[in-house]
């Protein structure tokens, strides 16, 4: 909204010329999402209270989280409304990523919200067919529009681009519509996997969220995607305003969220987190290094993935001692801000792995 106010201003008052630029609307888009959300982060916990909306803790879980029965879950509301209305503000809405992305977050989320719901009302949520088949479709229809309907992408829609290799670039086909929907669908439960200690999910999504922030932006400017040698997406930098909002976010959130947990984000914040993260990520054309930005949601999913398989195969057996793998150390004596802070540390040192990728090629 105050791009398309104030930059028609510039004409007349030199002064309004700087809502031009990405750099600046996104660095006041992530500060005004983390204003609201700290703002707001209060309002928010006595609302999820006072309607009872809290955390049940399953009973097969670590013996040391049943404290943290009660607590106010569905938090990731606030992550959404405060990222959503900082984009409003911030971004230019001609854009159509930044409503491709938005409606990633919505239709996902409206999922996680649903889930979330049911859980507190009958104690059960939605089926894990059901889970996949509603962020199928919606997969789907964002894949679909990135493939068919994009006409900026036209040249390599299909095309998938691989780091390391800078003249390296597969045509898929219909194949790339599939690993979309594999992509984003895998990102957002990997983020829901992982969502099981106060903070430990919220700060490698800070972490991959930024890292994307510095890539689409290089992928969206001509000049630093062909020094680079990466695909440059034309439209694409518009995406670091929305994605530094999800920052921002993010970061108010972890106020409230960080260790003892005051609110938890729930299904509604992890599955849209992790939705939105997927879809930046085929946005910028670095789809297969989401695998190292965000190897810690990778790790989680994959331990989870072992762990049901190992059981299976050798009859009642386990690989670790609980999945996913934070359980697994916290069983093995870590406390619990230990596993947190050293995820957080992993995530980092991933995440710096990833962009020296962009150069080395």
């Amino acid at each position: 909204m105050f791009y398309h106010l104030f930059y028609p201003l510039s004409a007349d008052y030199s002064i309004f010329n700087v809502f031009k630029y990405i750099t600046f609307r996104s660095a006041y888009s992530g500060l005004t999402a983390l204003g609201l959300s700290l703002l707001l982060g209060k309002t928010m916990i006595a609302i999820l209270q006072k309607y009872q909306i809290r955390e049940k803790i399953r009973e097969d879980g670590p013996q040391q989280h049943f404290v943290k029965s009660g607590t106010p879950t569905m938090g990731g509301l606030l992550i959404l409304f405060t990222f959503v209305l900082s984009t409003l503000l911030w971004a230019n809405l001609s854009n159509p990523y930044i409503w491709l992305l938005l409606f990633a977050a919505c239709g996902f989320g409206g999922i996680g919200l649903v889930d979330d719901l049911m859980k507190l009302r009958q104690g059960k949520g939605l089926t894990a067919r059901e889970k996949f088949l509603y962020q199928i479709i919606f997969s789907l229809m964002i894949g679909i529009y990135i493939t068919h309907f994009d006409s900026s992408r036209a040249e390599y829609a299909t095309r998938l681009s691989v780091p390391f290799f800078k003249g390296f670039h597969p045509d898929l086909g219909m194949g790339y519509l599939l690993l979309i929907v594999f992509i984003i669908v895998g990102t957002s439960n990997a983020v829901n996997l992982t969502d099981g200690l106060d903070g430990l999910a919220i700060g490698p999504i800070i972490i991959a969220t930024l890292t994307y922030t510095g890539i689409v932006y290089l992928c969206g400017h001509f000049n630093f995607a062909n020094y680079l040698q990466i695909q440059h997406i034309k439209d694409a930098g518009e995406v670091a305003v929305l994605s530094s909002a999800i920052v921002g976010a993010s970061l108010g959130f972890l106020w409230y969220n960080a260790y003892p947990a005051q609110m938890f984000m729930g299904d509604v914040g992890s599955l849209s987190l992790g939705a939105v993260l997927g879809t930046i990520a085929v946005i910028a054309k670095h789809e297969l290094l989401l695998i190292l930005v965000g190897g810690i949601f990778v790790i989680e999913a994959l331990s989870v993935i072992i762990q049901v398989g190992f059981f299976k195969y050798t009859g009642g057996k386990r690989f670790f001692k609980m999945a996913p793998l934070h359980h697994h150390f916290e069983q093995m004596g870590w406390a619990e801000p230990k596993v947190i802070v050293r995820f957080w540390i992993v995530a980092v040192v991933l995440a710096m792995i990833s962009l020296s990728t962009l150069k080395l090629r």
